[in-house]
């Protein structure tokens, strides 16, 4: 889960990271207050939208009284941002700055480990930087048994460069940005810019966070933190059922067991669809081992109720749960969902009981089910029906 800006300011300053003060406004008036509070003199006022590039959009702005800062927030809320719509902005207090450095630490699947990221040259996209000039951005691998403690971070502020003056500062700062990453369950944290101010002080004065909501069971408080009004509504439902799902732009629903199978069925879907004017895959759908009936009707029903789907692929390889398991589950799905299920179906299963699995769908005879007997086959009949 992204969090807003000034949700990271808030779980920074939790954690003992220096952060500026900050308020949050969802009207002007809203802004003229939260400028008062902050004292009534320069601030910024910053949009809160969960994708980068705000500043190239106009919807960061300086602000020098309460009154200009309500008039900046009047421009900036409502604003398209990357198809991201503002509804709340941050009223954040201003700061003099000396230097702008950038600090991150995410989590490195690729080598099982955690990455620290760090550069004297903060404030620009640090994409930019990493192609244009990557001798300038330190990159320091982090043992996850040990963490960043204070030979690390001391190596992370030597790589990149830092003075003898700030060094230590930058490192004691860059400890409690780790605090936040682990204690929080966190996938990323970066500051752009961690600021070192005019009377020499760090400050994060710009974070994101991204936390792990596979660990949302040692965090409770992380619920209050979920923007539910923007959430997708299927996305929603999907994880209210405890469903691996994504909604994707396209026609044809995936309904699958595994994630590496419903990754290949989203590819064989969009190749086949090449073939019928371009249909798509609509979503990604994990149901996972347990294919009863009530899982795959909770699987139909959100897929269903998306409005572009126009047909629907179930592709299953029984294993631990047999064929014959998931063709039950799909007939009582089906008898669950009654008048719902109103778009046709295209079901390939292969694997342990096989045969009795094909046996009861064609038993069951629905006019809605059609069987394929391979995965090629079956993602070309889906696309097929969806342009139909």
């Amino acid at each position: 889960m992204d969090l807003f800006e000034y949700q990271a300011r808030d779980i920074f300053e939790k954690h003992g990271v220096p952060v500026l003060g900050g308020v949050v406004a969802t009207t002007p008036d809203e802004a003229r207050e939260g400028a008062e509070k902050l004292g009534g003199g320069t601030v910024v006022v910053k949009a809160q939208v969960k994708t980068g590039g705000r500043g190239k959009a106009g919807g960061v702005k300086l602000a020098h009284s309460p009154d200009e800062a309500a008039q900046q927030a009047s421009e900036i809320l409502g604003m398209d941002i990357k198809g991201h719509t503002v509804h709340r902005v941050m009223i954040a207090a201003g700061a003099q700055i000396a230097e702008e450095y950038y600090f991150s630490v995410l989590l490195d699947r690729a080598n099982r480990n955690y990455l620290a990221m760090c550069s004297v040259e903060g404030g620009m996209e640090i994409e930019e930087l990493a192609v244009e000039r990557p001798e300038a951005l330190a990159r320091i691998a982090v043992d996850p048994a040990v963490g960043i403690d204070a030979a690390k971070a001391a190596e992370i502020v030597e790589a990149a460069g830092f003075d003898a003056e700030t060094k230590d500062k930058v490192a004691e700062a860059i400890q409690q940005l780790w605090t936040v990453f682990s204690e929080e369950d966190a996938t990323l944290v970066e500051v752009n810019p961690l600021v070192k101010t005019a009377d020499g002080e760090i400050v994060a004065l710009d974070g994101k966070v991204t936390l792990d909501t596979n660990a949302d069971f040692r965090h409770p408080e992380h619920a209050e933190l979920e923007d539910a009004a923007a959430a997708d509504p299927l996305e929603a439902k999907a994880k209210e059922n405890d469903l691996n799902y994504v909604k994707l732009d396209g026609e044809v629903g995936i309904i699958g067991n595994g994630a590496g199978l419903v990754m290949s069925t989203l590819d064989v879907v969009a190749y086949a669809g090449e073939k019928h004017d371009g249909v798509k895959p609509a979503n990604f759908l994990d149901i996972g081992g347990g294919a009863n009936a009530q899982v795959m009707a909770a699987g139909l029903d959100v897929i269903l109720n998306d409005a572009q789907v126009k047909s629907v692929f179930v592709n299953v390889f029984g294993g631990i749960t047999a064929c014959d398991e998931v063709a039950k589950g799909i007939v009582g799905a089906l008898e669950i969902l009654g008048d719902e299920a109103s778009k046709p179906l295209v079901v390939r299963l292969d694997g342990n009981n096989v045969d009795k699995g094909r046996a009861i769908l064609d038993e069951a005879n629905h006019p809605l089910v059609t069987l394929a007997e391979t995965m090629d086959g079956g993602a070309d009949k889906a696309a097929e029906l969806a342009n139909a």
